[in-house]
């Protein structure tokens, strides 16, 4: 079966151009100049057609199944189809979907009673998800217990990507311990309690991290998979990354950071709801500033999936970024970054997948998402 898309603005690599695009068994089959004038064609009003965006990270399957504190959805399944909707209508086409396994010093008892049953959804709701789902397994090294929920879940057949976490209070993205300070001030701890539970809970941080480091990282290694440094921001960090065999560095808070990964070989992940608000909500580096610079290979939705294209589009817009060379850290620089070379550009042979927006005063209005040239949204 063959579709025709035609008065588009095409976002290929290095140009968009005014064009129409042919397709065939799931697949791009041409890519042209000009209008195409038969019957059948379909008209796009000059709307932009850019490659499906691809999501290396996004937290945002959690949040269907814990939509408020303590509150956990009955039903998995319809979770995770709605984290789906969610995901097709922000224009995504491939989503690595964040599970935690471990959180901070065992405090994140419903993340374990989630932990296999997200695992479970994802891998069972792909035959009704509409947008490629796969599993992002971040990897809390702070929790005690973080071998053992690793170990039986490097079997999932969607598992594509791990991530190497450390949340100890003065480490890494909670560096200003003020933060945790003021919240246990808030919830009604004397300045001497708060204290001494932050010298305690850095302490244990602290020994758990060294006890996990080195199994984990063999474990990861033994399977393959994309692995990632989370949240660097010295150059010990992307020195510790470099030595365990990541290949990305996700989120780094610091712009010393970012540029040590980009001397070290490694890919850097930014993160899009920074981009679009201007700047990080915990004291991190400006993730728009650094694209500018040429310090951010990708972008992922971090929270809020429909962040992607909007921070694309903003860089666009409001940075100078070239149209190609935004959406690329959306698309193409992804793909190449998770080792999927059948997606991420319009070329032939490649899959179908595809985002048709408009900008409306500045904002990305997602028209049509089409995954292996199937409508989806």
């Amino acid at each position: 079966m063959e579709t025709v898309l035609t008065n588009a603005r095409l976002i290929l690599d290095e140009a968009v151009i005014d064009g129409t695009l042919t397709l065939r068994d799931g697949r791009i089959h041409r890519v042209e100049e000009g209008r195409a004038q038969g019957p059948a064609a379909v008209d796009c009003e000059g709307d932009f057609i850019a490659p499906g965006i691809i999501d290396l990270h996004t937290d945002a399957l959690e949040g269907h199944f814990v939509p408020r504190p303590k509150v956990f959805w009955p039903d998995a399944r319809a979770a995770a189809l709605a984290h789906d909707g969610q995901t097709v209508a922000s224009g995504i086409t491939t989503v690595f979907d964040a599970i935690c396994a471990g959180g901070f010093d065992q405090a994140k008892a419903e993340r374990r009673a989630l932990f296999e049953v997200m695992l479970d959804a994802v891998a069972h709701g792909a035959p009704l998800f509409r947008a490629d789902h796969r599993v992002h397994l971040r990897c809390e090294m702070t929790d005690p217990d973080l071998i053992g929920l690793v170990e039986p879940a490097l079997a999932h057949p969607a598992l594509g990507f791990a991530s190497l976490m450390d949340h100890t209070p003065g480490a890494r993205q909670w560096r200003n311990v003020d933060v945790l300070r003021n919240f246990l001030l808030g919830i009604g701890k004397d300045a001497a309690e708060a204290d001494r539970e932050i010298g305690e809970r850095t302490a244990r941080g602290r020994a758990n991290v060294e006890r996990n480091f080195a199994p984990l990282v063999e474990m990861l290694a033994a399977t393959g998979m994309v692995r990632a440094s989370h949240d660097d921001t010295t150059a010990d960090h992307v020195e510790t990354a470099r030595a365990a065999g990541c290949t990305v560095s996700e989120f780094p808070t610091t712009r010393e950071a970012a540029t040590l990964a980009r001397e070290a070989g490694l890919g850097t992940i930014g993160g899009a709801p920074n981009v679009v608000r201007g700047g990080s909500h915990s004291g991190g580096v400006a993730m728009g500033e650094l694209a500018q610079d040429g310090l951010v290979d990708a972008l992922a939705s971090d929270y809020v999936p429909a962040s992607l294209l909007q921070a694309a589009t903003r860089l666009h817009m409001t940075d100078g970024v070239a149209l190609p060379d935004a959406m690329a850290l959306v698309t193409r620089n992804p793909a190449r970054m998770a080792g999927l070379d059948d997606r991420g550009r319009l070329a032939p042979e490649l899959r179908a997948d595809l985002l048709r927006f408009r900008i409306v005063e500045g904002t990305p209005v997602v028209r049509q998402v089409l995954v292996e040239g199937e409508r989806v949204f």
